[in-house]
């Protein structure tokens, strides 16, 4: 569950981590990183990797 204090320290671990990894592969010609948490019951045979991940890409930790 998002709310889980051991999910929450997870995702805000993996977006810092995104951060450091995007600084250096701009410094060595490489692409940004993104963090995309996507729930299980999001994942469906109809559903592309593309659309999942513009829907549940993680762009920002507001007040948590």
């Amino acid at each position: 569950m998002v709310s889980d204090a051991i999910v929450i320290a997870k995702r805000d671990a993996a977006i810092e981590w995104c951060k450091h990894a995007t600084q250096y592969a701009q410094q060595h010609g490489g692409k940004p990183w993104k963090f995309i948490m996507i729930p299980h019951e999001a994942i469906a045979e109809n559903r592309t990797l593309a659309a999942l991940a513009g829907e549940y890409e993680v762009r920002a930790v507001v007040g948590e």
